[in-house]
């Protein structure tokens, strides 16, 4: 596993965080330095799938980078007649997912799409995860998003949001970054790099409250939801078609 060291070193100016060849290369070692019980998240997501599968269905992982969620539902589907459909926009996150799933062999087919998800036709689709995806969309487009999951799921059928979240109280909020970043530091992150990394996710990702990614999951028809897994301001949240 490579080792993240992308903000190492001070940089004059600090671009944008973008899901480049850099990234992809260091994104197993960034992920689990970065985001508390991950590891726990994508063990879940299997489980979950094996709970919720129904034969002749579809499975999307939306946002797919690496593949590490398309592996979990696949190691854990029996269900007969059933497909994975990978998305990502990033190119360098698809080929590299490509290859890594060529490592495992099974018997559910995946196929792995560069695209945008909120262009993707979703449909017969038992489970849906959208693992740290949704908080780099713009806002705008994210209630239409879910709404065209909850459209596409199958009655029962199952959605898993995981997400960075930002506390409506600045203190609480605070507290919660502070405990963030002294995770990352525990995993070897400097100052520099945690100071760096958080400039440049300023832009591009940005946190919804809990309440409204509850707001916006019963708006769309989702009456059974609930957060499963939380640590700091990092979490993942189940919701259920009836």
């Amino acid at each position: 596993m490579q080792k993240d060291s992308i903000y190492a070193e001070p940089l004059g100016k600090i671009q944008d965080f973008n899901f480049d060849d850099q990234v992809a290369d260091v994104f197993p070692d960034m992920i689990q330095r970065s985001v508390p019980g991950y590891h726990t998240i994508i063990q879940t997501i299997g489980k979950l799938t094996a709970k919720f599968q129904q034969p002749n269905s579809s499975y999307y992982d939306l946002g797919c980078s690496l593949g590490a969620a398309t592996l979990a539902m696949r190691r854990n589907l029996s269900a007969e007649n059933c497909n994975i459909i990978a998305v990502d926009n990033s190119k360098a996150m698809v080929e590299r997912c490509e290859r890594h799933l060529q490592s495992f062999r099974s018997e559910v087919p995946v196929t792995v799409q560069l695209a945008d998800i909120r262009q993707l036709a979703i449909s017969n689709a038992a489970v849906v995860v959208i693992n740290f995806t949704l908080q780099f969309l713009p806002k705008a487009d994210r209630e239409q998003l879910i709404q065209q999951i909850y459209n596409g799921l199958k009655p029962g059928g199952l959605l898993i949001l995981s997400e960075k979240f930002i506390h409506p109280q600045n203190t609480e909020n605070e507290l919660l970054i502070d405990l963030h970043h002294d995770f990352k530091r525990a995993n070897g992150y400097s100052e520099l790099e945690v100071s760096q990394k958080r400039t440049a996710l300023e832009n591009v990702m940005q946190p919804d409250t809990l309440k409204q990614h509850a707001n916006r999951l019963t708006k769309a028809g989702f009456n059974q939801q609930t957060i499963w897994f939380q640590c700091f301001n990092f979490c993942s949240m189940l919701a259920i078609k009836s």
